[in-house]
This record gives C-alpha cells, sequence and structure tokens, in this order.
C-alpha cells in the first residue's frame, strides 16, 4: 500500500470513529504514515490529520529540512527556542478549526505534556483517546511488510544459532547477550525489536527483565527472547536451551510448552477468534496440570511494534484475517527453579497459517 493509501485509510478509520481530527507524535503510526522516522524529545513534533485536508505539523526550527524530504509532506509551523512552540499550537489548531472539534490522540504513545500543550491551545475541542480506531491501521500487513518481517527474523534466527555455538559455561548473561547482539548488527539489523531478555538457571521464570550477571552453569536452563529490527519492522522471538545436558523433569517440562505452542500455532488460521488460539495452547497447560504455572496471555501482534494488535488473549473476539503477524508463545514458570518458552512469528494466510519463523522448536542441548 503507498504512503497515500495508508494516509486514506487513517481518514476512514477517523470517520468511522467519529473523529474530526487525530494528533500523532513521533512514532510507529507516524513512521507508517509518512515513511519516515523522528525521535520523541524535550521539543514537540506533532502532526495533526484532518480528513480532506493536507496534514499540519507543528516542528523545531532545525526538523524543517527533515520534514521537508518526507516522502508524504505536511504543512509546516515551526518555532525556535527563543519564541517556543506554543503559538505555532495554537496557529496550527486554528487552522484546522479545531475548537468544538473532536480530537484523537495516541493514548498509549503520547505523553502528558503535549496532550496538554493541544488541551492548552484549543480549550473548546474535546480531546479523546484514539488507540482503538488506531489499531485497525496497522493490523493488517502488505506483502511489503511481510517482507521486511521475513528479513528480520531471518536475521534474528541466524544471530541466535551463532549465539549458542559461542555461549559456554562460566561465561554471564549479560556476555552471552552481548554476544548475539553483536551477531544481529553484523547480519544487517539496524536495532533491537526491545532490550534483550536472556536468563539461565533459577532466572529463567524471569519473563521480563534484562540479563544479570549471574554465570551459567552446566545443566541450566537458557531462555533468550530477543529480535532484531530491519527498516523498523521487528522480530519476536524465544528459544529455551539447555547448556551441557538435560534432566528427566526438565525435559517433561519443555515437553509440555513444545506441546503448547504447537497448539496455538495449529488454531491460528482465517475465521477464527484470536482468544481461540490463546485456549488451544492454554488448554496443553490445563490438561498437564500446569494452570497455576502460567504468567501471561499467547501472545501479541507484531510489526513496527514488537507488541501491538492484535492480542493474543482470552477475551478477545477479534476473528484472525489474511495479513495478521502475531506471536505465539505459550510459556510456564516455577518460580526460582525454570522457566520455559517458546515463541513463533505467524502470518494469517488465505487458507491457514504460516510460521514466519523457522529455528528448530526440538529441544536442544548445547
Amino acid at each position: 500500500m503507498t504512503l497515500h493509501g495508508r494516509i486514506d485509510k487513517l481518514y476512514a478509520l477517523m470517520r468511522a470513529a467519529g473523529l474530526d481530527a487525530l494528533a500523532l507524535i513521533p512514532g510507529p503510526n507516524h513512521r507508517y504514515l509518512t515513511g519516515a522516522e523522528h525521535y520523541v524529545l524535550e521539543r514537540p513534533i506533532v502532526t495533526f490529520y484532518v480528513p480532506d485536508r493536507r496534514p499540519i505539523a507543528v516542528i523545531p526550527e532545525l526538523e524543517i529540512p527533515l520534514f521537508e524530504r518526507h516522502p508524504a509532506p505536511a504543512e509546516l509551523i515551526s518555532y525556535t527556542d527563543a519564541e517556543g512552540y506554543e503559538g505555532a499550537f495554537r496557529d496550527a489548531l486554528k487552522r484546522i478549526g479545531a475548537n468544538g472539534k473532536l480530537i484523537g490522540v495516541e493514548g498509549i504513545h503520547m505523553r502528558f505534556f503535549e496532550g496538554e500543550v493541544i488541551r492548552r491551545s484549543a480549550p473548546a475541542a474535546t480531546v479523546v483517546d484514539a488507540t482503538e480506531p488506531l489499531a485497525e491501521l496497522r493490523m493488517h500487513k502488505d506483502a511489503g511488510e511481510v517482507a521486511l518481517l521475513r528479513r528480520a527474523i531471518d536475521i534474528s534466527e541466524r544471530a541466535l544459532r551463532a549465539m549458542f555455538d559461542e555461549v559456554q559455561v562460566g561465561m554471564s548473561e549479560i556476555e552471552a547477550a552481548a554476544i548475539l547482539e553483536g551477531h544481529i548488527k553484523t547480519l544487517g539489523g539496524d536495532g533491537l525489536s526491545f532490550g534483550t531478555i536472556l536468563h539461565a538457571g533459577a532466572n529463567t521464570p524471569l519473563p521480563h527483565s534484562g540479563p544479570l550477571d549471574y554465570r551459567i552453569q552446566h545443566g541450566d536452563p537458557l531462555i533468550v527472547d530477543f529480535g532484531a529490527t530491519y527498516n523498523g519492522y521487528c522480530a519476536d522471538i524465544t528459544r529455551t536451551v539447555f547448556v551441557g545436558e538435560v534432566s528427566a523433569e526438565q525435559r517433561a517440562f519443555y515437553k509440555i510448552v513444545q506441546e503448547a505452542n504447537e497448539a496455538g500455532r495449529r488454531a491460528a488460521r482465517p475465521g477464527l477468534t484470536c482468544e481461540s488460539v490463546d485456549m488451544a495452547a492454554r488448554q496443553v497447560f490445563v490438561d498437564a496440570g500446569y494452570e497455576h504455572l502460567i504468567r501471561h496471555r499467547t501472545g501479541h501482534g507484531l510489526g513496527l511494534e514488537a507488541h501491538e494488535a492484535p492480542y493474543i488473549v482470552i477475551g478477545n473476539k477479534r476473528v484472525l484475517e489474511p495479513g495478521m503477524v502475531f506471536t505465539v508463545e505459550p510459556g510456564i514458570y516455577r518460580m526460582g527453579e525454570i522457566g520455559v518458552r517458546i515463541e513463533d512469528n505467524m502470518l494469517i494466510t488465505e487458507d491457514g497459517a504460516e510460521s514466519l519463523t523457522t529455528f528448530t522448536r526440538d529441544l536442544m542441548v548445547i
């Protein structure tokens, strides 16, 4: 889809939601609509989208050269450090006739800072959270986006193989993660989808924390949750392996997660709901008597963000449709002892689903 096609899609979503205007800050939605990357800094940058007119961007004067090169240009209202930004925001909101109108903002991404300057600049406008209509904007990936996701995943999987070849007993979690991230850079990744999660031994039940100075021991489980980005698109892969040897108890624990991952992937197909995938994976744990060891949903969408819609969780009745990309990452965790998670990236196709990840799910001893 072209950038203009994406903007037309945005305007259709805005009309359906009753929004007169939409304010976006630098981030994934801004990048999706403009093809350009900017950063959230102390100088506010906000682009206002109004159906049937050219977008208006309020920017620091020093950003003009970058914005003038946008593939999808906007009308620019700039400010200097000496002037401050309040006047530029009043000017922009006056041009779009904001007073008395409904203005949507990115409830998850926008800071209090930008939200308040919009309210001050158009006191008669109503500012609302537009997270729900915006979720639809990027939910269906086109062929170009899928190609970028494939590339990010390929880089990630090659980096993971290389890291497993180099991990040694006595190496710290921090050192192992640095090796992995070094390979991502060497192989052409342009960044990380999120801070690498790499833990060994009794640290493996920690699903969302960075590497520690714990040194890897013989017989440890080792969990690696990470992803490379390529042209902004994110991979998100988890594999759990064992160092030197694996006990019968660890093997049985791993096998249950492997079966849950397979059940979740089998349940991913068009026409079924997001929650059906979660329930299929969860049922494996319930049947094995491990329901009490579940600590998170089965998955989440993947694209310009590592976590985006659709969310693969009980209660989400959203029907799966071709072009949706999401993770299937069931895991169980026995605190202070062992955590196992196996995560794949799935693409819904016209007649089923494809796992974009190909790294083996069989138990590995490194």
